[in-house]
């Protein structure tokens, strides 16, 4: 009877075995065919420069590179939600995905400014790229976000400039101002003298035309090209308020599910994506800004030096702020702080 068990036994294994041994040939070929399509609501209006060079271009190299087994679902700013509901909708698995300004969730993780840029601090987008993947800010926020179900990954580095109704030679001129702004930017013109506001991207044409602000900023040359800004406020002003990222959101529960191979082929494409197009917008920034002025009259203006010196105290006080916030905070701060001194800012 012990050998009889025995031999049972044997044959269960060896079966066992090979069924195993055949398992890999089964599944590959299976998971191989398994296909995704997420919807991506972006904070982009579909007229912004953005929306297609950005999302859209993620989303035609996502689907060539995995033979249109991954596609993605793209929706226009308001279409099913706008800038700091598209946090929560991402977060509920609503959608699986959406573009963000890390201006719209700072409260979400101590080092979010950080990430979405201490205006007055760098000066250059690569610098901003170092920062945001070689010294570790995205992943410091990341260390925060992924408990609440989102990873945030930083989309493309830029500068942010200022267009204006009237063209202004004082700080005085200047306190006469309301300008649309977000994030740190807020703080900054505040303390500047102007009157800052919030107006969502699709709404701030209307807003510069019917007077409800006198001026914004949304991105620079390529924003202001992009959304006709430029129409009803000519004057573009230098230099640059700071460096900022935009930034992917994804839930993480959506993402933990993809096929092993389409993981790794998006979270490839994201790193790589978010080189070259900050690269590239710095290309559309050049011949945007050369359209402006050779095709709408803009007029390039500088700030005074008073709005400057102003600017620059501010920009230690936000500093101060955003490293204040808590651990991770400090830790992207004092980062941050070190490259400023490395660079000869500071």
């Amino acid at each position: 009877m012990a050998e009889t068990i025995s031999k049972t036994n044997r044959r269960s294994l060896l079966k066992g075995a090979l069924v195993a041994a055949a398992a890999p040939a089964l599944i590959g070929p299976a998971l191989a065919q398994q296909k995704v399509s997420w919807k991506v609501q972006a904070h982009w209006p579909k007229a912004s420069g953005s929306f297609n060079d950005s999302l859209g271009a993620l989303a035609k190299e996502l689907a060539a590179r995995t033979d249109g087994r991954f596609t993605l679902e793209t929706y226009g700013a308001g279409e099913i939600a706008k800038d700091r509901e598209i946090y929560n909708v991402v977060r509920r698995g609503v959608v699986q995905m959406g573009t963000i300004s890390p201006a719209y969730i700072l409260g979400e993780a101590q080092a979010m400014g950080l990430l979405y840029g201490v205006p007055g601090t760098l000066r250059e987008p690569w610098e901003m790229m170092h920062f945001t993947k070689n010294l570790g800010v995205e992943k410091l926020v990341n260390d925060e976000l992924r408990p609440k179900g989102v990873v945030i990954m930083a989309e493309k580095a830029y500068p942010t400039e200022v267009v204006l109704k009237r063209k202004i030679n004082s700080a005085a001129e200047l306190g006469s101002l309301k300008i649309r702004s977000a994030g740190a930017m807020l703080e900054y013109f505040a303390a500047a003298g102007a009157s800052p506001q919030q107006v969502a991207g699709p709404e701030i044409y209307q807003a510069i035309s019917t007077g409800v602000v006198d001026g914004a900023h949304w991105g620079a040359a390529v924003g202001a090209l992009s959304m006709k800004f430029w129409e009803v406020a000519p004057f573009h002003m230098k230099p640059a308020l700071g460096i900022t990222n935009d930034a992917w959101i994804v839930n993480t529960a959506a993402l933990d599910k993809l096929p092993p191979d389409l993981r790794l082929q998006f979270l490839s494409l994201i790193e790589e994506r978010y080189f070259l197009r900050s690269v590239e917008y710095q290309h559309q920034e050049a011949m945007a800004l050369a359209t402006g002025r050779a095709k709408m009259n803009v007029e390039v203006v500088q700030f005074p030096d008073e709005v400057l010196a102003k600017f620059a105290e501010a920009s230690k006080t936000i500093l101060q702020k955003e490293t204040a916030k808590g651990e991770h905070a400090a830790k992207g701060g004092a980062a941050l702080s070190k490259l400023m001194s490395d660079l000869g800012y500071a």
